[in-house]
């Protein structure tokens, strides 16, 4: 059976292998931010759909090592990329390089090019258009220290784009970090979930489609890649969608709820939320940190504060963060809080001690999610 990789942000690689065996694959971590997988292709159709914490999946096809141009064309030449799309059809080259002979990954790029569009020319005597916005194909190429790894991609636009965040505030969390997030804090459908600090309502409106059961891809926009490679099954898609539908719930089972202190977040937050069809299950409220209430008995408080490096300046933010665990200490006695720090310093404002240390990057920021039992 195929191999595939499931692609996520460094440090969400263990979160990512846990939801792949909860669909039904053996998955196994493979670095900081890959998990490999086997499957057939309407299991492929499925990962792509119904994964919140991938950011793609990619079907790796070669592996070689090449010094110089003339390697690198001959080895690329041993596989039969014609096999995945047709000469009318375009495609593209992903090219990064890293520790290698080769230091231009645009030159890279044009020798792999060079090479899959001989072949179509031999074979079929035309070849493919170059489409660098929206190919048909995707050839991912890495060379790191001279080894060349060669893949397909079968996602597109990445996973995090679920659709339903037109609009966001500033320094949005990705939504497929704030999926993880949940999963590291064991939010169960049925945990009642606060934030804080809710910005465009990310953590809050993942937290409601998982309860929902609706799948992340439910509302996308663009079509995956697979869907324009030419042994694509539409059959085994419609399939895999409906089955998808099938699972969704018509209400969570339980309420999520998100405050700000910027009406005009909120209000794109609101408008998220709907977008997503999860407006019912949440409720936004305006206020600061330190006017916050606990809306249950229990739950968990996820949250994401500015460390410094975005918004505002790190003295000026100390007390953002003391006015957090002024509130959890008054409020949200028997509560668990999550909160994801980027910034050190910060984070020892609040004067409690973590129970838990998660490392997991947001965007190019190492961060450290860290729990909090409050008592």
């Amino acid at each position: 059976m195929p191999q595939f990789l499931a692609v996520t942000s460094r440090g969400l690689s263990d979160v990512l292998a846990e939801e792949l065996k909860e669909l039904g694959f053996d998955a196994k971590v493979k670095g900081l931010a890959g998990v490999t997988f086997e499957s057939n292709w309407e299991g492929v159709y499925r990962a792509n759909l119904e994964l919140r914490t991938a950011t793609r999946v990619i079907k790796p096809v070669m592996d070689f090592p090449a010094y110089n141009p003339e390697e690198l064309y001959a080895n690329i030449l041993k596989h039969d990329f014609t096999k995945y799309i047709n000469p009318t059809q375009t495609f593209a080259i992903d090219a990064a390089v890293r520790e290698s002979s080769f230091r231009d990954q645009r030159f890279v790029a044009m020798k792999i090019k060079d090479a899959v569009a001989d072949q179509f020319r031999e074979k079929f005597g035309e070849r493919p258009s170059v489409d660098r916005d929206e190919p048909d194909l995707v050839i991912m190429a890495k060379i790191v220290k001279n080894q060349v790894s060669i893949a397909i991609d079968t996602t597109g636009d990445s996973l995090s784009n679920r659709g339903y965040r037109s609009e966001a505030g500033e320094a949005p969390l990705r939504e497929h970090l704030a999926a993880g997030l949940l999963r590291f804090a064991d939010v169960k459908p049925d945990t009642v979930v606060v934030d804080p600090m809710c910005g465009s309502g990310t953590i809050l409106i993942e937290a409601a489609l998982r309860a929902r059961a609706i799948a992340p891809g439910s509302l996308r926009q663009k079509k995956y890649a697979f869907q324009k490679l030419k042994d694509f099954k539409a059959e085994a898609w419609d399939k895999v969608v409906t089955e998808s539908l099938d699972r969704e719930s018509a209400a969570s089972p339980a309420h999520f709820y998100g405050y700000d202190k910027d009406g005009d977040v909120l209000e794109i937050a609101r408008r998220n939320a709907e977008r997503a069809g999860v407006d019912n299950d949440i409720t936004f409220k305006y206020g600061a940190v330190d006017q916050l209430e606990a809306p249950a008995e229990k739950g968990v408080i996820i949250v994401n504060p500015p460390y410094g490096e975005r918004l505002g300046v790190t003295e000026e933010l100390k007390d953002v963060y003391r006015d957090l665990a002024y509130s959890l200490k008054r409020n949200f006695k028997g509560w668990t809080c999550w909160l994801l720090s980027g910034n050190e310093d910060l984070t020892k404002s609040l004067k409690l001690k973590s129970t838990r240390r998660c490392p997991v990057f947001n965007g190019s920021i190492e961060c450290r999610f860290l729990e909090y039992k409050v008592n």
